[in-house]
């Protein structure tokens, strides 16, 4: 299970297990807080197509499909 800091997840830097379209290398562009600083919204974005496709942040925590950092 991946470690992570809601606070620094903002330009963070993942890897898919399972590259989907060839796009493997991702960075977290967009996060939205509450007013009790939970996240309520998550953007990622695929280096090659900058394209922004919201996630579930808690998802980053899966090992089977997020590896922390571009491996």
């Amino acid at each position: 299970m991946n470690q992570i800091n809601p606070k620094k997840l903002l330009k963070s830097k993942w890897t898919a297990v399972t590259p989907v379209n060839k796009e493997k290398h991702f960075i977290i562009s967009e996060i939205e807080f509450d007013e009790e600083d939970t996240v309520v919204a998550c953007c990622i974005e695929p280096v090659m197509s900058r394209r922004t496709i919201q996630i579930n942040w808690l998802d980053l925590k899966d090992d089977s499909i997020w590896i922390h950092g571009w491996k």
